[in-house]
């Protein structure tokens, strides 16, 4: 990976979105319960007002912090100089991907039997609906703690180096072309050019 730095964030973004589908099974079997009611062959929810549909989406937003904070973490070492970047990207490609499929795996788990209920339920009557996502801008709630993370731990941790360590070119501030630029070699008081005309 240190010859082709952005075969890191493809590796990481394709092992992030394998676990959208496991964090979505996680997600449906904790997601609370949500009633619907049949009207005229229309499905309604029987308490709009409820926790439901609001703790559905809430437990969908921890599960893809709490992964996303753990993705950033665990790609933090293999970070270095030459692919951050290519980590970063890979971490918000990845976290968009794997909550994308962990909505869909989510959604699916007893879709069919749902479906089937309210084909077959009577007018008036409830049915118990699957795990769905009302909220999709929570979709981000993978990749920005995973990036989120990662930028922590830099600022912590301080792996990098501030400046180029004296390879040529710019680096620091106080570097002109690589070497170290004196600023207190002038005599204070006067200028060592001589006096402008």
């Amino acid at each position: 990976m240190a010859t082709r730095p952005w075969a890191a964030g493809v590796v990481i973004a394709a092992i992030m979105a394998l676990l959208g589908p496991v964090a979505g099974l996680l997600w449906a079997a904790t997601v609370p319960e949500v009633t619907y009611l049949i009207v005229q062959g229309e499905v309604l929810l029987a308490d709009p007002e409820g926790q439901g549909p609001i703790g559905g989406d809430a437990r969908f937003a921890a599960i893809c912090a709490v992964a996303g904070l753990l993705c950033g973490a665990a790609a933090y070492p293999a970070g270095g100089r030459r692919n951050d970047i290519a980590l970063l990207l890979g971490l918000a490609v990845g976290g968009c991907a794997a909550a994308l499929l962990a909505w869909r795996t989510g959604h699916a788990v007893g879709l069919a039997d749902f479906q089937e209920a309210v084909r077959t339920a009577r007018d008036g009557t409830t049915v118990t609906g699957v795990a769905d996502l009302r909220a999709r801008g929570l979709l981000v709630c993978w990749a920005l703690p995973a990036v989120a993370a990662y930028a922590l731990l830099e600022l912590v941790v301080r792996r990098l180096p501030a400046g180029d360590r004296g390879e040529p070119g710019a680096g620091e501030a106080d570097e002109v072309g690589g070497y170290q630029l004196d600023l207190q070699s002038a005599p204070a008081g006067r200028d060592v050019d001589g006096p402008e005309r």
